[in-house]
Protein backbone atom coordinates (compact mmCIF):
# COMPACT_ATOMS: atom_id res chain seq x y z
CA UNK A 1 0.00 0.00 0.00
CA UNK A 2 1.46 3.56 -1.43
CA UNK A 3 1.17 6.32 1.07
CA UNK A 4 -0.95 9.25 -0.43
CA UNK A 5 -1.09 12.90 1.60
CA UNK A 6 -2.64 16.19 0.50
CA UNK A 7 -0.45 19.12 0.18
CA UNK A 8 -0.06 20.53 3.33
CA UNK A 9 -2.18 23.51 2.30
CA UNK A 10 -4.84 21.48 1.53
CA UNK A 11 -4.77 19.36 4.28
CA UNK A 12 -7.76 19.59 7.00
CA UNK A 13 -5.18 17.70 9.69
CA UNK A 14 -3.18 20.79 9.55
CA UNK A 15 0.19 19.19 8.72
CA UNK A 16 2.77 21.30 8.98
CA UNK A 17 5.49 19.41 6.82
CA UNK A 18 8.94 20.59 8.49
CA UNK A 19 7.65 19.90 11.50
CA UNK A 20 7.97 16.30 13.06
CA UNK A 21 6.77 14.68 16.29
CA UNK A 22 8.17 11.79 17.99
CA UNK A 23 6.28 8.83 19.57
CA UNK A 24 7.34 5.67 21.16
CA UNK A 25 5.65 2.78 19.53
CA UNK A 26 6.02 -0.64 21.74
CA UNK A 27 9.55 0.77 22.57
CA UNK A 28 10.34 2.08 19.36
CA UNK A 29 10.98 5.86 18.25
CA UNK A 30 8.71 6.64 15.43
CA UNK A 31 8.04 10.32 14.17
CA UNK A 32 5.80 11.62 11.30
CA UNK A 33 4.44 15.13 10.72
CA UNK A 34 3.18 17.03 12.98
CA UNK A 35 -0.46 17.19 13.03
CA UNK A 36 -1.24 13.43 11.71
CA UNK A 37 -3.08 11.07 13.71
CA UNK A 38 -0.90 7.96 15.49
CA UNK A 39 -2.26 6.11 12.66
CA UNK A 40 -0.85 8.42 10.50
CA UNK A 41 2.18 8.32 11.68
CA UNK A 42 2.17 4.57 11.97
CA UNK A 43 1.18 4.54 8.60
CA UNK A 44 4.07 7.23 8.05
CA UNK A 45 6.08 4.64 9.29
CA UNK A 46 5.11 1.67 7.24
CA UNK A 47 3.22 -0.03 9.77
CA UNK A 48 -0.45 -0.62 8.26
CA UNK A 49 -1.55 -2.99 10.73
CA UNK A 50 -1.16 -3.01 14.73
CA UNK A 51 -3.55 -5.42 16.14
CA UNK A 52 -4.56 -9.09 15.88
CA UNK A 53 -8.79 -10.07 15.72
CA UNK A 54 -9.21 -11.98 18.98
CA UNK A 55 -10.90 -15.12 16.94
CA UNK A 56 -8.38 -15.40 14.29
CA UNK A 57 -5.55 -13.47 15.08
CA UNK A 58 -5.64 -11.43 11.72
CA UNK A 59 -3.81 -8.11 11.29
CA UNK A 60 -6.30 -5.49 11.99
CA UNK A 61 -5.02 -1.49 11.27
CA UNK A 62 -6.72 1.40 9.96
CA UNK A 63 -9.91 0.89 8.03
CA UNK A 64 -12.82 2.97 7.96
CA UNK A 65 -10.29 5.95 8.76
CA UNK A 66 -13.47 8.03 10.89
CA UNK A 67 -13.57 6.24 14.34
CA UNK A 68 -16.54 3.78 13.54
CA UNK A 69 -15.06 0.38 13.09
CA UNK A 70 -12.73 0.40 16.12
CA UNK A 71 -9.93 -1.67 14.01
CA UNK A 72 -7.07 0.64 14.76
CA UNK A 73 -8.06 0.41 18.38
CA UNK A 74 -4.17 0.80 20.75
CA UNK A 75 -2.85 2.21 24.19
CA UNK A 76 -1.45 5.55 24.84
CA UNK A 77 -0.12 5.70 27.96
CA UNK A 78 -2.59 4.22 30.82
CA UNK A 79 -5.61 4.99 28.36
CA UNK A 80 -7.23 2.05 26.14
CA UNK A 81 -9.00 1.34 23.60
CA UNK A 82 -8.10 4.59 22.29
CA UNK A 83 -8.74 4.94 18.23
CA UNK A 84 -5.75 5.46 16.30
CA UNK A 85 -7.63 7.00 13.27
CA UNK A 86 -8.98 9.89 15.56
CA UNK A 87 -6.46 10.44 18.26
CA UNK A 88 -4.01 13.35 16.93
CA UNK A 89 -0.18 12.12 17.89
CA UNK A 90 1.35 14.31 20.62
CA UNK A 91 4.88 14.55 20.94
CA UNK A 92 6.26 12.01 23.43
CA UNK A 93 2.90 9.52 23.13
CA UNK A 94 3.71 6.24 24.56
CA UNK A 95 1.81 3.84 22.83
CA UNK A 96 1.40 0.08 23.36
CA UNK A 97 -0.65 -2.17 20.53
CA UNK A 98 -3.70 -4.22 22.20
CA UNK A 99 -3.76 -7.49 20.91
CA UNK A 100 -6.02 -8.76 23.99
CA UNK A 101 -9.00 -11.32 22.87
CA UNK A 102 -12.29 -10.32 24.57
CA UNK A 103 -13.28 -12.23 27.46
CA UNK A 104 -16.07 -15.25 27.05
CA UNK A 105 -19.67 -15.24 29.05
CA UNK A 106 -17.42 -16.26 32.33
CA UNK A 107 -14.90 -13.52 31.97
CA UNK A 108 -12.32 -15.87 31.18
CA UNK A 109 -9.67 -14.66 28.38
CA UNK A 110 -11.05 -16.97 25.19
CA UNK A 111 -8.45 -19.74 24.72
CA UNK A 112 -5.19 -18.96 22.46
CA UNK A 113 -5.53 -15.32 23.61
CA UNK A 114 -3.05 -13.38 25.05
CA UNK A 115 -5.22 -11.35 27.39
CA UNK A 116 -5.00 -10.87 31.27
CA UNK A 117 -7.76 -8.32 30.86
CA UNK A 118 -11.11 -8.67 33.18
CA UNK A 119 -14.47 -8.63 31.79
CA UNK A 120 -14.81 -5.04 32.20
CA UNK A 121 -11.84 -4.10 30.31
CA UNK A 122 -13.13 -6.02 27.31
CA UNK A 123 -12.93 -4.53 23.79
CA UNK A 124 -15.97 -2.89 22.80
CA UNK A 125 -16.83 -3.53 18.96
CA UNK A 126 -13.94 -5.81 17.83
CA UNK A 127 -14.43 -7.22 14.94
CA UNK A 128 -13.11 -10.87 14.35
Amino acid sequence: MTAYRLPPQNDPAERVENERVHITVDGEQLSGPAGSTIAGVLLENGRDSWRTTSRDRRPRGIFCGIGVCYDCILQVGDERDVRACQRRACEGDVVSLQNEGRPDAAGSPRPGSDSSAPASESIAGEAS
